[in-house]
């Protein structure tokens, strides 16, 4: 079934709504303008889905920073005309949305900046109930790749199928049978070579240190197996660590932090 975000913002609207915004509705039926305004240094993310909420209540915006663009302090992100109390009643929804959104494409940049450019930084399935798709969308406006919004995208053997599933190698030659493309989480070298050789699209190397994912492809490129497949260093990366990973060579970086862990720009809005 198609992701409807619509309906999922009319949704997030509700849901903080309840029965009525009994504040706002104290509130005389004044037209306004507002504007809401970026407090610190980011990537902005999110403008498109902060007017579609402003539009559930009748309200108009105008987008005055694009997603993907820098914002400085006190930069004006967007404007809204509309009914006061409409207004005030998306402004929470909105800011919420936008400022954890900001924070992931923010967050993203920053660490794509510092891998190389043939190394693409992949978010995870680390994110919040209900907002995986705005959270993988600021993931991509931020420069990374989205990777696996669902289950049913692509076939990843980790360890726990491995551990039910009796062997690495039966998973794999049952993944082969039905799909062209897999992905596989190893912890060892042995098991990145076995992978490799039976076809794996992806390999996953998890918790590996940069040393040892060095030493590991220059195992697979002995066995002539390492342009077969797409390699990935998980586990454990940070803005601290990130550099010495990006100059092993690995073709993805996944990082769970961008989406899991994350610190929302400070906006506001003001009238």
């Amino acid at each position: 079934m198609a992701f409807n975000s619509k309906k999922q913002l009319s949704q997030f609207l509700a849901e903080d709504i309840g029965k009525g915004d009994i504040t706002s509705n104290l509130l005389p039926k004044k037209k306004i303008t507002v504007k809401i305004i970026s407090r610190e240094n980011a990537i902005v993310a999110g403008t498109q889905y902060a007017k579609e909420i402003f539009k559930i209540k009748g309200c108009s915006s105008r987008i005055m920073i694009k997603d993907g663009s820098k914002l400085k302090p006190n930069q004006t992100v967007m404007t809204v005309t509309g009914n006061a109390g409409n207004i005030l009643t998306c402004e929470r929804t909105v800011l919420n949305l936008l400022t954890r959104m900001s924070g992931i494409a923010t967050q993203t940049n920053s660490l794509v900046k510092k891998i190389p450019k043939k190394t693409k930084l992949y978010a995870t399935r680390k994110t919040a109930p209900g907002l995986r798709y705005f959270d993988k969308e600021a993931v991509e406006i931020g420069g990374g790749k989205k990777h696996r919004l669902t289950l049913d995208e692509m076939v990843m053997i980790k360890d726990n199928h491995i551990a039910i599933g009796n062997s690495l190698l039966s998973l794999i030659r049952k993944a082969k049978k039905k799909y062209k493309k897999f992905e596989v989480e190893v912890e060892n070298t042995p098991d990145a070579i076995l992978a490799a050789k039976e076809g794996a699209t992806i390999i996953m190397l998890d918790n590996f240190t940069p040393t040892q994912i060095k030493k590991t492809i220059q195992v697979l490129k002995n066995q002539k197996l390492r342009n077969k497949v797409m390699l990935e260093a998980s586990g454990g990366i940070s803005s601290k660590n990130i550099s010495k990973y990006g100059q092993t060579g690995v073709d993805i970086i996944s990082v769970g932090s961008i989406t899991n862990s994350i610190k929302g720009i400070d906006m506001s809005l003001e009238i």
